[in-house]
């Protein structure tokens, strides 16, 4: 996954992410491909449980071949702020590359 985001332009990487991120939040809550994820509702709002943040969170490793802080989808409760934090501190090397 991290090679489709340095494929994109770099104008355009936050919004793969952000899609990566909304497509895992979505699989989670069982919600159909065409429902809208309210982007700034924290995931508590959503429906999301401490078990599910956890499949999330694994399953966003394993696309993104990074490891995420055990806290940070608490600390970034939104899909938004979540999707920040992973492209300043997670991804960097690839936010920042050309």
């Amino acid at each position: 996954m991290t090679e489709l985001l340095m494929s994109s332009p770099r104008t355009e990487r936050r919004t793969v992410l952000e899609e990566i991120v909304v497509a895992e939040f979505k699989k989670a809550l069982l919600m159909p491909d065409d429902e809208e994820l309210p982007l700034d509702d924290s995931f508590f709002e959503l429906g999301m449980t401490s078990l599910l943040l956890t499949m999330v969170k694994q399953r966003l490793e394993e696309r993104l071949g990074r490891g995420i802080s055990s806290t940070a989808l608490f600390n970034q409760p939104t899909v938004d702020r979540l999707t920040d934090y992973l492209a300043s501190d997670v991804l960097a090397d690839i936010f920042d590359a050309n």
